[in-house]
């Protein structure tokens, strides 16, 4: 049974990242997205918010766990008996970071192999990032999250607003 793990961010979880999620789901027998935290930044959603809405967004893939995780991936990685990690690439610039980290991911836990997901054309120019600036501007974000996201951000700005 291989277990992977992607870690991310996931601030917000994007159609992207589900595509990824997607079909690492049909390619291990268990994934696990692991909400990295950074206690050096500030997150623009809590971790908690992070992982209830990666959990709405997967829960038809019986499959797909969520936690949240501050420590080294490839030690999380021992602990749950895991031998893959998942990275998705929009482009040779995510490329060359992903395999860079890879090498230094591998130094650290011989165990543990990095699959790269190249994203599908549609997802390419989609980031947490440019989701958090189309929300910043009020576009509509529909066609870049998932629909619980969508909604979630939407009571979000409303509940900002009154």
């Amino acid at each position: 049974m291989t277990t992977a793990l992607f870690p991310g961010s996931f601030d917000p979880i994007t159609n992207g990242h589900l595509d990824i999620i997607k079909r690492a789901s049909a390619m291990f027998d268990k994934v696990v997205v692991v909400v990295g935290i950074n206690n050096q930044k500030r997150g623009w959603l809590s971790i908690e918010d992070r992982v209830t809405l990666i959990k709405t967004a997967v829960e038809l893939l019986p499959n797909v766990s969520v936690m949240a995780t501050d420590g080294l991936i490839v030690d999380l990685a021992s602990q749950l008996n895991a031998t893959v990690l998942i990275r998705g690439v929009r482009n040779a610039m995510d490329f060359d970071a992903e395999k860079s980290l890879a090498t230094f991911n591998r130094q650290l836990n011989s165990n543990v192999e990095t699959v790269l997901l190249p994203t599908l054309p549609e997802f390419e120019s989609l980031s947490s990032t440019r989701v958090r600036e189309l929300y910043k501007f009020n576009i509509p974000l529909a066609p870049y999250v998932p629909q619980s996201v969508a909604k979630f951000l939407k009571q979000k700005r409303d509940f900002n607003e009154e």
